[in-house]
């Protein structure tokens, strides 16, 4: 649950900023989405009761509005046959959700179900502390917490135990976030330069030499896409495999 946003009221949201705003926040934080429109009487009365209750929860729970009249692709999207609508989103999906103009008191029901626990605040706070024992014990209580997971195996590297971090890696998913971890883990103590002169030396190997394959991509993982010259060694990598 991490991602907390504070000083945020409410997001105005359109057909376009949805996928940011919405989708991708709510793997941080619930989201609650208020489907509405200028000419929607309950919709007055709902809105600011809405703004009220979710700017209570300092950012544990973000409001998004959207006019249905200006974004009719989400008013689809939802199926929306009457407004208000409400929806809540975690993690991309919709996980609760209800029609009408309703009462503060059931507002409020609504917004506390999806604020998070008290272990889930605890390891919040366990995984910002950031070191080593308070990682460990984030993970005793959520062993599986993405967060807490590459936090501890950025400290794994740091401290020369590459093997420990990606075996730890290994219990989630890979993802981008991961596999700059990985990436790194695997390179070790290479010499921090701007890697050149190893990814030429490594290029005659790449197609016969696993090792040196994946060494090449870690390399390039850790360059990251911002780095111009990322794009044409990924290139010429497609080159001597294909």
């Amino acid at each position: 649950m991490a991602g907390i946003v504070t000083g945020m009221v409410a997001i105005d949201v359109t057909d376009e900023t949805f996928q940011t705003e919405v989708l991708d926040r709510s793997a941080e934080v619930a989201v609650v989405i208020d489907l509405w429109a200028e000419w929607c009487g309950p919709c007055k009365t709902l809105g600011p009761i809405l703004e009220k209750v979710i700017d209570e929860t300092d950012g544990e729970v973000v409001l998004a509005k959207v006019d249905v009249d200006a974004n009719p692709a989400l008013g689809q999207a939802f199926k929306v046959q009457s407004i208000p609508a409400v929806y809540a989103m975690r993690d991309g999906k919709v996980v609760d959700g209800f029609m009408g103009a309703y009462p503060e008191a059931s507002v409020r029901e609504f917004v506390d179900k999806l604020r998070p626990t008290e272990d889930e605040r605890a390891v919040d706070e366990l995984v910002a502390a950031g070191d080593e024992p308070s990682l460990r014990l984030a993970l005793q209580m959520e062993p599986a917490n993405e967060d807490a997971i590459v936090a501890l195996g950025e400290v794994l590297v740091a401290d020369g135990r590459g093997d420990e971090a990606l075996e730890l890696l290994g219990r989630i998913p890979e993802s981008d976030r991961t596999r700059r971890v990985a990436a790194a883990a695997r390179v070790g103590d290479a010499p921090a330069d701007d890697h050149d002169a190893t990814l030429s030396s490594l290029l005659d190997r790449v197609k016969d030499d696993d090792e040196a394959r994946q060494q090449y991509v870690d390399l390039l993982e850790l360059m990251g896409g911002d780095d111009p010259r990322t794009a044409e060694y990924r290139k010429k990598l497609t080159q001597r495999l294909f």
